[in-house]
Order: structure tokens, then sequence, then C-alpha cells
């Protein structure tokens, strides 16, 4: 979704609902992988546990190029009202929107100003639940540049450079969907059912993982098979392969935690059908960037995807969160320093080739890990 500079400046509203907010410290200059594991915790302080009720307020979030406001929709009353340049982070993570927002720095009164101690820097969190939740986090994020046009416009400042930014689109538009996993899983002839007898109340033998934030049809992976297990003495079943069922109960877009319970559930059988896609253990992805100034749209922590930009270029060419980066064109990057990662990343253009792996794994492999059979 891109929206017109005028559409900003005027403002759009999108309705979602509003599940609470919370503060963060914030210290020194945060990494985007530091920020986005601040996002993270405070979905997680928010939340509701699985299986409880969450308590929501409908609201309508407006975005614009001086402000967000967050109104409720049912009292018409404004419940927040930020300066667009008070935002400091915007994560959508699944149908969630995390909101980070700079609190004015607070000094102690009574004292001189010499004196004043600053206290800890907070960032209030703020999260939201909507199907817009990528579209939400793209257009703060468009906001935010053309705030900036009409700001060097103001200034008589023309910046090509910038204004050229704004044609992300015709980019995005030259990345084919690289290994598209709606087609590939969409074939019946590349689905494979497999029958696994086994001992009643004996495990499957597997470890399973997720596919990866960021598919687009997310399902588990076969990471692991006990060598003796019912899994592989089967023989019809390899690392890497994607479920897409157990005993026709389809596990796609399923959280991992109930995915494993499904196949703990099937202890009790004596044959279990699983139905799944092969796929090699490797992901490979590629990514067409033709200029550094274009984001390649992920951020990376020693090796680790951390982050990702939904909608962008490297999406589209195959990247995953939760994968460990294998190599870079051509090049290992196993036992390569974050740094040099970092600079590898940064200075690519032309076509990007990448081999990755769900981290978990890829530690299981190399033997960082023990597998935990179910």
């Amino acid at each position: 979704m891109v929206h017109e500079p005028a559409v900003l400046i005027e403002g759009v509203l999108f309705r979602a609902n509003y599940l609470g907010s919370t503060q963060i410290v914030c210290e020194g200059q945060p990494t985007k992988y530091t920020r986005m594991m601040q996002a993270e915790e405070a979905v997680s302080r928010i939340k509701a546990p699985e299986g409880e009720t969450q308590p929501t307020t409908e609201v309508d979030l407006f975005i614009s190029t001086e402000k967000i406001m967050v109104l409720n929709t049912e009292l018409k009353e404004i419940m927040m009202d930020h300066a667009l340049r008070t935002i400091s982070y915007i994560a959508d993570i699944g149908d969630l929107v995390v909101l980070m927002a700079r609190r004015r720095m607070i000094t102690q009164d009574g004292e001189d100003s010499s004196n004043k101690i600053a206290k800890t820097p907070k960032m209030v969190c703020h999260v939201f639940e909507s199907e817009e939740a990528q579209f939400i986090a793209q257009s703060i994020g468009q906001a935010f540049q053309v705030a900036y046009m009409e700001f060097l416009k103001a200034n008589g400042i023309e910046d090509q450079s910038f204004v050229r930014e704004m044609d992300y689109q015709e980019v995005l538009n030259s990345q084919e969907i690289f290994g598209d996993e709606l087609q590939m899983f969409a074939k019946k002839e590349l689905q494979k059912e497999v029958i696994v007898p086994k001992a009643r109340n004996e495990i499957l033998g597997v470890v399973i993982v997720e596919s990866g934030w960021g598919s687009m049809l997310p399902t588990v992976v076969i990471a692991n098979l006990a060598p003796a297990g019912a899994a592989a003495r089967c023989g019809q079943l390899n690392i890497g392969d994607q479920i897409i069922a157990i005993n026709g109960i389809s596990l796609v877009g399923l959280p991992l935690s109930t995915c494993q319970t499904y196949i703990k559930n099937a202890k009790s059988a004596t044959v279990v059908k699983l139905t799944v896609v092969p796929c090699p253990p490797v992901v490979e992805v590629k990514i067409k960037r033709p200029d550094t100034k274009y984001q390649l749209g992920f951020s990376v922590q020693n090796g680790v995807i951390c982050s990702l930009l939904r909608g962008g270029i490297a999406e589209r060419g195959g990247v995953r969160v939760g994968h460990r980066i294998i190599e870079i064109n051509g090049q290992s990057v196993v036992a390569v320093p974050h740094e040099r990662i970092v600079g590898l990343l940064a200075t690519s253009v032309g076509e990007i080739n990448m081999k990755t792996m769900p981290t978990s794994m890829f530690r299981l492999l190399i033997g960082q890990e023990t597998p935990v059979y179910i």
C-alpha cells in the first residue's frame, strides 16, 4: 500500500483494537535489533496468554505527517495524541502493531538547573491488533518520508535522491517472489502423503521448528529425526521437509506449540499420516537491489535475521525471521564476525544470493543444541 503524499498530509484512518501500553527503559542509541526486542517485550507484557481473554478497546488510528492520534470509537474521545517526531520505532509482528514513542525527560523540581538529575529515559509502547498491521506500519513509514519532503520543500531544498527513494515501489515491482510458497504448496503433485507406522505410545521421533516469520505460508519444518525413531524408520521423511498436515489436520499458520501438541497427541496411535512438502534444509534467497540507497529491509544480529520489513524486497526474495545466514554470494559466513556480515550486506548490489536455514535447525546440525524429540 503506497499513499499519495497529499493523502498523508491530510491523514489516513485505520480501525484497530487497542490492547494496552507499557513503558520500556531506553538508554543510549538502541540498534534496530534492540528496538525489535523491546517491541517483542512490550507484546509479551500486554498480550494475554493463549486461552485467556484479551481486554481490548476498539479504536481509530489516525496517521498524518504531523501526528498519530488514537480515538476511542465508542466514546468518541481522544485516547492519545503523539506528534510524529516523537515516534521512535514502529513494528508489525504478525497482526500486532507496536508503536514506540519517546517520553519527555523529566527533572527533579526545586533544584538548580545545573544540579538537576535526569530520570531514566523511558519509551511508551502502545500495542494494537489489526488485520492491516503491515499497512499501518508502512503508512507511518511513508508519513515520515512525506514529512521530510515537505520540510525540504518549505526550506527551498530539492533533494532528488530522496525523492527517488519514494519510487521504491519500482524496485519492489522488479523483485520477483523467489521460491513462491503459495504456488509451491498449492500444487498437489508437490505434496506427499507419508504413512508412519509405529508402536502404541511410541513418539514420532522428530524435532520441528517454525519455517520463519515472513513465510507466505507459515508452517513447521523437520529439523531433526531420531535415528531409530518411527519417522526415520519409515524412510520417507528428511530434514527440511515442511509438514502441512497431520492426520488430516492442517498445521499451516498455527503456532509452533500447537503443532507440537498435535504431534504429541498422536503418541497413542499406531499409524500417523503426515502431509509434507519435501524441501531441502537450506533455503535459497535471491534479492535484487539496484543501489545501496535502497534498504534491504531486514536486520541481522550475529548472523541471525531478527527483523524484516513486511512487503519489502527481502521478504519477496525469501528472507525469513529466525533464520541463520549460511552463505552470501557464494561465501560462507558461518564463522564470520557480525560486523563483517553487516558489511557484506550493506555494500552488496545487483543480485544478492544467500543461503539460510532456521537457527534451531542450524544449532542442532552443528551440535550446539541437544535435540528433544516428540
